[in-house]
């Protein structure tokens, strides 16, 4: 069951949020074992090939305390929940103390057995690894500092919400926190060196532990942990000085977990390093980005890149980390920019809330969310674009990206429209979307020879509307479009 189909679709779903939820729905505790068949099956039935459960591991004492207490995120609590209690603080997920199921959640017996519920149902388990950080009050403090990056007092009176001291055995330490060489540390957390080799293998056993208990990781902040990275951020050298940590744990996980899925959150370009690294997806966020930006023509030209590279991107609209999508991007600009990101090859990342489409952006730190309706929009929206995905041509079928161009002299609306097909076996799939707020048209020749001679049915799958239409005029001329703002067509092409 551990092996995934090519361009998979992975739901992400915050465990403590949604078991609450359901404890809530039902009167009474809801753990990972005991979540109802129903609520499976519900899941199930959009297709998803897999759940990623972001944040099922032990919360720290610690991490629970600094997340009270920082003022930077009362705001953001109040803000997401409007009768907001300190018990809605449950702590950061990406603050571990231990690789341990919350027992608040069921514990690793309860993970155990949805994992199977879920696999029973077609669908796979991907689970998070932090590899750049720990909770502030994990293990190695104590029992191996020499694997955490350290600092003196002069680390401490210059940076000090970069490092924290504690006594430790007997014996004052100052420890750095976690962070990315732009940003300030993350108060909740405590700094792996990686430039040791000891530190490397025990974070490779750690995965290797993970791997044990899922079909998948997703990797946080991946690129923190390459050497180049953590040597901008921190200095010193690796020993050996060449060494890097993902291709030698990616080979080692490989040869013991064949099939074992590793995305990697990622940024900075540095998405095709990371690939090189092993990694079978990296997030797409450039294409994110753009289609934020209303940027048509440079998601067109992202479009171009070569092969190997986009079929290793994983692609998305929203995720626990960015706003929710009909909140950056409006309702309908939303939708739009999902029919183009999720027809793309690569891995298709969707969040729990967006197939509703909530607006409420969480803070990972809470345990609780507010009640949210469901927008009837949306919701019909990807009741019809999931079952689409599912056809085999979304993941086995040869994919192209294809040029739109003026319809009439003049007219530069073309450069609004991004197109693309899939072809499978004689069968075809055409993706046109409108990027921009303004009616757009635009020739696109679809470079299929075998529609040459005939006569095609053009059937909309997201607006179920038919059109017919020659085949030589798609071939030569092009396919012409007229769309609204933010309009799209899927097409299915049927022989007349």
């Amino acid at each position: 069951m551990n092996t995934w189909p090519k361009n998979p679709t992975l739901y992400e779903i915050n465990a403590w949020v949604w078991l609450e939820q359901l404890s809530r729905q039902a009167g009474q505790a809801v753990t990972l074992g005991s979540v109802p068949q129903a609520e499976l099956e519900r899941i199930a039935a959009y297709g998803f090939d897999g759940v990623w459960l972001m944040g099922v591991w032990q919360r720290s004492v610690d991490g629970r305390r600094v997340a009270r207490e920082h003022p930077g995120l009362q705001g953001e609590y109040r803000k997401a929940l409007s009768d907001f209690s300190e018990d809605d603080v449950v702590g950061s997920p990406y603050s571990i103390p231990e690789y341990r199921v919350d027992a608040t959640l069921g514990g690793d017996a309860g993970l155990a057995a949805l994992r199977q519920r879920l696999a029973d149902l077609g669908m796979r388990l991907m689970l998070d690894f932090v590899p750049n950080h720990f909770a502030c009050d994990h293990p190695w403090i104590s029992q191996h500092p020499e694997r955490l990056v350290q600092g003196g007092p002069d680390s401490l009176a210059r940076e000090p919400v970069n490092y924290f001291d504690i006594t430790v055995n007997g014996q004052w330490r100052v420890f750095a926190h976690g962070r990315d060489p732009y940003l300030d540390g993350w108060t909740d957390t405590v700094q792996i060196d990686y430039r040791k080799a000891a530190t490397r293998r025990a974070m490779a056993d750690i995965l290797l532990s993970i791997a044990e208990r899922c079909d998948g990781a997703r990797c946080d902040m991946a690129m923190l942990v390459t050497r180049d990275i953590f040597l901008r951020t921190w200095g010193g050298v690796f020993e050996p000085p060449l060494a890097e940590f993902w291709p030698a744990v990616v080979t080692d996980l490989h040869a013991r977990h064949p099939g074992f899925l590793l995305l990697a959150e990622v940024y900075w370009d540095l998405e095709w390093e990371l690939q090189q690294q092993g990694f079978d997806y990296t997030y797409d966020k450039r294409l994110y980005d753009r289609l934020l930006e209303h940027d048509a023509m440079d998601a067109r030209l992202h479009l171009t890149a070569a092969l190997d590279y986009q079929r290793h991107l994983a692609r998305f609209t929203e995720n626990h980390d960015e706003r929710r999508a009909a909140a950056a991007f409006g309702v309908q600009h939303s939708l739009a920019a999902a029919v183009l990101t999720y027809t793309l090859p690569g891995l298709r990342l969707f969040h729990e809330g967006q197939l509703d489409g909530w607006r409420v952006k969480l803070p990972v730190q809470l345990g609780r969310r507010p009640v949210e309706g469901t927008v009837p929009q949306v919701d019909l929206f990807y009741r019809r674009l999931l079952p689409a995905l599912r056809h085999p041509i979304f993941h086995d079928g040869e994919w192209q990206p294809l040029k739109p161009v003026e319809e009439w002299a003049g007219n530069p609306t073309y450069r609004n429209i991004v197109a693309h097909r899939w072809s499978l076996n004689g069968e075809h799939r055409l993706v046109l979307v409108n990027l921009s707020p303004d009616r757009s048209q635009a020739l696109t020749p679809v470079d299929i020879r075998t529609l040459a001679g005939k006569t095609w049915r053009l059937y909309d799958v997201l607006n179920d509307v038919s059109y017919v239409r020659r085949g030589d005029e798609m071939v030569s001329t092009g396919l012409y479009i007229d769309l609204p703002g933010y309009g799209y067509h899927l097409f299915e092409v049927h022989g007349e």
